[in-house]
C-alpha cells in the first residue's frame, strides 16, 4: 500500500473495539509496572499471583470504560473533556478496587484462595491509577502527534497567534486545532484586557497589546494574527489593527460566536480582516419592521436593479412579501446573474426586464401594465471621469431618465417613489454630481403638486461597489502594486452596500414627501491611509513590498466631499444615525422650467451635441457648481 492509501485508511475512524482493547492493554501493562515498582521496594515480587490479580483489575477498569464510554471518542482529535472522561473512569476502577479489597481484608485472612486472589494493595492500586491515567492520555496525546505528522508532512506549517483570550479565543484555538486541511502552531495568545495579561490559558501565556512590536513578531516568527473577539466592536477593532498592522504578519478575523450558532458562516470560516472592518465606525442598523409592513402586497419597481447598490436593495426586498417585484436594467449580463441569484428564493412574483430608463415609451407602458405602488429608482451613471467626459450621456441617464421615470409615478399614482443619489451632488464640481442635483431638484419639485411622496436619499461612497477605491486596490495588489492615489490629502465618507439599502427602505418608510435623507456615516476616510492598510492587511510591508503612487486629480474630482451644501442644515429624525436635509427650494419651479429646456436640449442636439451649452445649461440650475480639474472651468471664468 501506497503513502496515499495509508493516509486514506487512517482518515478512517478506527473500529471502537480496537480502542478499548488498547486502553485495556495500556491497564494491564501499568499493573504490572505499579508492582514491579512497589514491590521492588519489599524485596518480593511475585509473579503468578500478579497475573491472577491482573484479571480482576482488567475486569474493573474495563467495567468502567465501557459505562464512561471513553473508547467511543475520536482520538486524533484528543482534547479537555477526552482527558475528564478518562479521569472519571480511571477514578470509578480504582475506588472499586480499593472498595472490594478493604471488603476482602475484613472478612477473608490473608492466606485464603479470596484473600489471594482479590486481596489487593493499597499502593499499588494506587500508583497504578496514577500510571493508567497518565499513559491513557498520553497514548491519545502521541497518536494524535502522530496522526498530524504524518498528514502534515511537506505542508508548510502557518506559525499564529491569537487575538482574544476570551471564550471567541477557546473557540478559535479548537477549530485551527481540528483543522486537518491546514498545519497550524498556536504560539501564544493576546488580549487589550489588563485583566487577563500575564495570565495562562489552556498552557498558553496572555501578552498584551503593547508588547506586539516587530521585534516580537520575529522572535517568535508569526505569520498570522487572527482576531477573535465575539463582539467585534469597529471601535475596538480600529484600536487593534492600528497596533497589528505595521507588522509584518497576516491579519485574519473569526466570524463572531452568533453567525456561528446562526448558520450564517461555515464553522471554520477564518477570512482575511476586511478594510469595512476598520471604518472606526459601528455600522448602522435600522431593522425597522414597518418596511417589511409596508412592502406586504405590493407592486415595486427596482430600477438599475442589477448594479451594485439595485442588486442589494432587490436581495433585501426579495425576503418580504410583496406581490410583484419589477426589476429593470440595461445590463443583460448582470441582470441575468441577479435573476440566477433569487431563482426560486422571492416569495411573490418577479419580473426581470431589459430596460433603460431613457426610453419614455417603455416605461410608460411598464407603469401603466403593472401600476407600481412603490419606486426605487437607483439607475445611474456614477463615474466621475467618465461622465466628465460624456456629459451628453450623463445628463441622458441622470436627468432625462430620472424625469421620465419621476413623470410616470406621478402620472400613475405611485404611493412612494424614492430615488438614490449621492454626496457628490453637494457643491458639485464635475458633471456627474451636477446632473445627479438636478434630478434631485426635479424631483423634489415635482412632490409640490403630486399625490405621490418623491423622496431622495443621498450618501457617500459605497464600500464594494462597481469601480469603487475597494475592488481597484485589490486588482493592484494582484498584479503586485503599485496603488494609485489621485492626491495625498483625499479623503471620502464610507459606506457598505446594506447600510445603503437599509437607508433606502427606511426613507420609503418614514418620507411623507420632499425630503432629502442623509446618513451619519462617522468621520471621512483618508484614501492614502486606507491604501496603506490594504498593503499591510496582506502582508506586505509598505512602502517596501509595495508602494502608493500619486496620479493626481482626475477631471472633476473634489478633494473632500460633503453630504450638505453651505445653504443646507438638517433636521434629526427618529433615528440618530438618519437626517433630513433642509433644502432651499423657493426657486424650485423656475429650475423645473429650465431642467425641460436642458432635456429637450439633450434631445435634439443627439449625437452632435455640443458639451459646453449642455454643462451650461446645468451651470444655470446649479449655479453651485464650479468645475474643478476640467474643461469646463472656462464657463465659471465666463460667468465671472
Amino acid at each position: 500500500m501506497d503513502i496515499a492509501g495509508l493516509r486514506k485508511y487512517f482518515r478512517k475512524d478506527s473500529p471502537r473495539w480496537v480502542i478499548l482493547l488498547i486502553d485495556v492493554l495500556i491497564v494491564v501493562f501499568c499493573y504490572y509496572l505499579s508492582n514491579f515498582v512497589i514491590n521492588s521496594f519489599k524485596g518480593r515480587f511475585g509473579v503468578e499471583l500478579m497475573v491472577k490479580k491482573s484479571f480482576v483489575v482488567s475486569l474493573a477498569y474495563l467495567i468502567s470504560f465501557l459505562y464512561f464510554r471513553t473508547y467511543k471518542g475520536i482520538v486524533r482529535q484528543t482534547g479537555f473533556r477526552d482527558a475528564w472522561g478518562i479521569f472519571k473512569a480511571v477514578f470509578v476502577a480504582f475506588a472499586g478496587l480499593m472498595l472490594i479489597s478493604f471488603i476482602i481484608r475484613l472478612n477473608f485472612s490473608q492466606t485464603s484462595e479470596m484473600g489471594q486472589f482479590f486481596r489487593l494493595s493499597y499502593a499499588v492500586l494506587f500508583t497504578h491509577a496514577f500510571f493508567t491515567t497518565v499513559c491513557l492520555v498520553a497514548a491519545r496525546v502521541f497518536y494524535r502527534t502522530l496522526y498530524e505528522s504524518f498528514f502534515f508532512s511537506g505542508r508548510e506549517v502557518e506559525n499564529v497567534m491569537i487575538f482574544g483570550a476570551g471564550n471567541m479565543g477557546m473557540t478559535t484555538l479548537n477549530l485551527l486545532r481540528n483543522d486537518s486541511r491546514r498545519k497550524r502552531k498556536i504560539l501564544a495568545f493576546a488580549d487589550d484586557n489588563p485583566n487577563r495579561i500575564g495570565k495562562m490559558i489552556n498552557g498558553y501565556k496572555i501578552i498584551g497589546i503593547d508588547q506586539l512590536t516587530a521585534e516580537f513578531v520575529e522572535r517568535l516568527k508569526i505569520d498570522s494574527i487572527i482576531i477573535a473577539l465575539d463582539d467585534n466592536n469597529k471601535d475596538r477593532l480600529s484600536k487593534i489593527s492600528a497596533q497589528i498592522e505595521p507588522l509584518p504578519v497576516k491579519l485574519k478575523i473569526m466570524p463572531t460566536s452568533a453567525k456561528l450558532m446562526s448558520g450564517k458562516v461555515a464553522t471554520r470560516q477564518l477570512r482575511t480582516l476586511k478594510i469595512d472592518d476598520l471604518l472606526g465606525r459601528e455600522a448602522i442598523k435600522l431593522e425597522n419592521p414597518v418596511i417589511h409592513e409596508m412592502m406586504r402586497e405590493k407592486v415595486i419597481l427596482v430600477t438599475g436593479g442589477a448594479g451594485s447598490i439595485g442588486s442589494e436593495l432587490v436581495r433585501q426586498i426579495s425576503f418580504t412579501d410583496f406581490d410583484k417585484l419589477i426589476i429593470i436594467d440595461q445590463a443583460e449580463s448582470a441582470l441575468y446573474d441577479i435573476q440566477q441569484e433569487l431563482k426560486g428564493n422571492c416569495h411573490g412574483d418577479t419580473l426581470f426586464m431589459v430596460g433603460n430608463v431613457r426610453d419614455r415609451a417603455f416605461m410608460d407602458s411598464v407603469f401603466d401594465q403593472y401600476r407600481p405602488q412603490i419606486v426605487f429608482h437607483a439607475a445611474a451613471y456614477k463615474h466621475v471621469p467618465l461622465m466628465e467626459q460624456n456629459p451628453y450621456e450623463s445628463i441622458l441617464t441622470n436627468v432625462w431618465g430620472s424625469k421620465n421615470l419621476a413623470d410616470m409615478a406621478d402620472k400613475y399614482g405611485v404611493e412612494k417613489f424614492v430615488m438614490v443619489s449621492t454626496d457628490k451632488a453637494v457643491n458639485p464640481t464635475n458633471v456627474m454630481g451636477a446632473t445627479k442635483r438636478v434630478a434631485e431638484i426635479y424631483v423634489s419639485g415635482l412632490n409640490r403638486n403630486s399625490k405621490t411622496n418623491f423622496i431622495v436619499t443621498r450618501f457617500g461612497n459605497v464600500l464594494g461597489s462597481n469601480g469603487s477605491v475597494i475592488p481597484l486596490f485589490e486588482k493592484q495588489l494582484k498584479r503586485g502594486g503599485p496603488l494609485t492615489v489621485t492626491h495625498p490629502d483625499i479623503t471620502r465618507y464610507f459606506m457598505t452596500i446594506p447600510e445603503a439599502c437599509q437607508l433606502v427602505q427606511e426613507a420609503a418608510v418614514m418620507g411623507q414627501g420632499g425630503e432629502i435623507y442623509v446618513f451619519d456615516m462617522g468621520k471621512p476616510v483618508k484614501i492614502m491611509d486606507l491604501a496603506i492598510r490594504m498593503i499591510r492587511l496582506k502582508g506586505f510591508n509598505y512602502p517596501e513590498d509595495i508602494g502608493i503612487e500619486v496620479t493626481g486629480l482626475r477631471p472633476g474630482e473634489k478633494i473632500y466631499e460633503e453630504l450638505l451644501a453651505d445653504n443646507e442644515n438638517t433636521t434629526k429624525t427618529h433615528h440618530e444615525k438618519i437626517m433630513i436635509a433642509r433644502v432651499n427650494t423657493d426657486d424650485v419651479d423656475a429650475k423645473r422650467a429650465k431642467i425641460e429646456h436642458l432635456c429637450q436640449q439633450v434631445v435634439v442636439q443627439g449625437a452632435d451635441h455640443n458639451p459646453m451649452v449642455l454643462v451650461e445649461l446645468i451651470k444655470e440650475i446649479v449655479p453651485e457648481y464650479i468645475s474643478q480639474n476640467s474643461v469646463f472651468t472656462q464657463l465659471d471664468k465666463t460667468a465671472v
